[in-house]
């Protein structure tokens, strides 16, 4: 899990070098609260979207075969049925 910015993805990445010296391979990553993915339209998100737009790509070039990415909510997702309103967004 991690936030789509250049120090919480590096600081995932490290982990994820940690697990593969014990053998353990993550299945996933999961970017969270993603403007981009919230498709948003106010062109002062501009610059904030091409930076995650190059985490999204440094993940699936680097590190992760799977990224599932959350958009950022204005209330947080509690419960099956918020949790399932993400899927369908």
């Amino acid at each position: 899990m991690t936030l789509p910015e250049d120090t919480p993805v590096s600081q995932a990445a490290a982990l994820q070098e940690d697990l593969r010296r014990a053998q353990i391979e993550p299945y996933a990553w999961v970017m969270n609260r993603s403007v981009l993915a919230a498709q948003p339209r106010d062109p002062l998100l501009c610059t904030r979207l091409e930076g995650e737009r190059k985490q999204m790509a440094r993940i699936r070039q680097g590190f992760a075969q799977r990224l599932y990415v959350v958009p950022w909510v204005v209330q947080p997702s509690v419960g099956v049925d918020a949790l399932r309103h993400l899927l369908l967004t």
